[in-house]
């Protein structure tokens, strides 16, 4: 995560911000202090989730492209991931924002990502002198939400990503992938938005479980259409393969 690694790796997960959105006030609270908005359901349960973790993984493998993210050993922690120096940095910096635009089209939404990418950098380097967020591995997972949470563009499925993926904290991320998948097999509401599913899914699932198992479900979601319908049921029709074909809660 030196420098401006960090920024320029997740370019999917900047949010587009909303023009008339409230500053936020004070610190967002970590997920072990919110409430469960489903205390009520009892769904997944450790069980559920190894069994499913252990059912994609036997279907699909560990994906590849996550592989780099694996919460590296005790020998291998002494160097942070992506430690390498780049002059990358500086030129995401003083680039013009239209060149920025170009470099990074082909993942969508590519000027409000931009304009984002390069507020974040011009930030870094006017509070802190560097441009660098090294300084997170510091950090609470509560200390790192409210830092996170200055930057325009940085929303929750952003932390979650920086959370999980770059400081190997216990965290799980929703996109649309995972938002659409567990609604389809009934551990979280149909009714549920984006962020009552993160809480409910970050109170059940079992942390030692929660990176392969967010893996999984975001390559099966790119996989199998059938699975991750916009907002829609199972499809009969679902490969027999797929744990999800038959899944059922009970």
């Amino acid at each position: 995560m030196k420098r401006c690694h960090l920024i320029c790796r997740l370019p999917r997960a900047l949010t587009i911000m909303r023009r008339n959105r409230k500053p936020r006030v004070g610190a967002p609270a970590s997920v072990d202090e919110l409430p469960d908005p489903y205390s009520d359901l009892p769904f997944p349960s450790p069980d559920q989730c190894r069994n499913m973790r252990d059912g994609l993984l036997a279907l699909h493998g560990f994906p590849k492209e996550f592989e780099r993210y694996h919460r590296p050993t005790a020998a291998a922690a002494e160097t942070p991931p992506f430690a390498d120096e780049s002059v990358l940095d500086g030129l995401v910096l003083n680039a013009d924002t239209s060149a920025v635009e170009n470099a990074i089209r082909c993942g969508g939404l590519a000027s409000t990502k931009a304009s984002c990418i390069k507020s974040i950098i011009r930030d870094l380097m006017n509070r802190r002198g560097e441009i660098s967020l090294e300084y997170l591995r510091g950090l609470s997972v509560a200390e790192v939400k409210a830092e996170l949470s200055k930057f325009k563009g940085i929303g929750p499925k952003t932390v979650a990503c920086v959370l999980m993926f770059h400081l190997q904290r216990d965290d799980f991320p929703v996109d649309t992938h995972v938002f659409h998948i567990t609604k389809s097999i009934g551990w979280v509401p149909m009714k549920a938005d984006r962020e009552k599913a993160y809480l409910h899914l970050n109170k059940r699932i079992p942390n030692d479980l929660k990176f392969e198992l967010n893996c999984l479900f975001v390559t099966h979601g790119k996989i199998c259409k059938q699975c991750s319908k916009r907002g829609g049921k199972k499809l009969s029709s679902c490969s027999n393969s797929c744990p999800l074909a038959n899944y059922t809660v009970p």
